[in-house]
């Protein structure tokens, strides 16, 4: 079994200069969903959509091509992949030559879906979108948009997650609500680099406190976890805590080494959020 710990993370390696797909190197979700109560299925729906900004391959005339990835990865996939792999990964493409734009999307998709399935058959595969330099202009910056939880002038003293500061008000009459903070912040699970976000919570229910569930996100600040186990432990202790009838969490990552990472988990079937990336990514 695949562990971060016998990645690339963190390790020194040579950047492959023609296409390579066995440089993705997946990682099963299985154990850090068991930490947080989830065996078997997860209990939500959602994706990790993945932005690459720095993407380029050969057409046949051996003249570069450039673009914009965009790679929805289905959260109910048995697993991820590591985030250094998928950048020597999309490395490998720089000096290969393709007939077309097509050829890479077809390649990229198959070689993702196999990762995240790792040998599990006739599963949904991984959304590839390939955007060209004439489509950059289309584009747009945004913030989140929902009531900002960072107006709160309060003491923080919780540097590690702590579920206990999440409450409702459960004997008060259910709210519908968007709540969003830029405070997010964790640290890679194996390299202990910052990973910086921004988070959005949609719920309706009993009403959560804003105070507690501030703290609660700032909470994650010394954290070692990656993107994704973030974003699901923060929407099982909600769900868990807080008891909302419904419940969607998106978080937009800053980009690292040319990629950016938002997750986004929700408890009922809805349009995925638009990906609208905010002006820190």
């Amino acid at each position: 079994m695949n562990s971060p710990e016998q990645s690339l993370l963190g390790k020194a390696v040579g950047y492959a200069d023609q296409y390579d797909a066995s440089l993705l190197y997946p990682l099963p979700r299985a154990a850090q969903r068991a930490e947080i109560g989830i065996t078997g299925q997860p209990t939500f729906l959602g994706a990790d959509v993945w932005t690459a900004y720095e993407l380029s391959w050969l057409n046949l005339r051996g003249k570069p091509q450039v673009a914009m990835g965009r790679f929805i990865v289905p959260c109910e996939s048995s697993h991820l992949v590591e985030s250094k792999s998928l950048k020597l990964y999309l490395n490998s493409f720089n000096n290969t030559r393709f007939a077309s734009l097509d050829d890479v999307k077809k390649t990229m998709q198959q070689d993702l879906s196999v990762a995240v399935w790792h040998g599990v058959a006739g599963q949904a595969s991984v959304g590839v979108q390939l955007l060209l330099p004439e489509q950059f202009g289309a584009e747009k910056i945004q913030e989140m948009q929902g009531v900002n939880l960072d107006r709160l002038d309060m003491d923080c003293t919780h540097y590690h997650p702590a579920p206990e500061l999440l409450s409702a008000a459960q004997d008060e009459q259910p709210v519908t609500e968007t709540l969003i903070s830029h405070l997010l912040k964790s640290n890679c699970l194996v390299t202990g680099q910052p990973d910086w976000g921004s988070v959005s919570i949609s719920y309706s229910g009993a009403q959560i406190d804003q105070a507690g569930l501030l703290q609660y996100i700032v909470s994650f600040r010394n954290h070692n976890e990656f993107h994704e186990h973030c974003v699901e432990r923060i929407y099982m202790d909600i769900m868990t805590r807080c008891k909302p009838t419904k419940l969607s969490v998106q978080a937009r990552y800053t980009r690292r080494g040319g990629v950016d990472i938002n997750p986004w988990r929700s408890s009922h079937p809805q349009a995925m959020p638009a990906q609208i990336r905010t002006a820190r990514q």
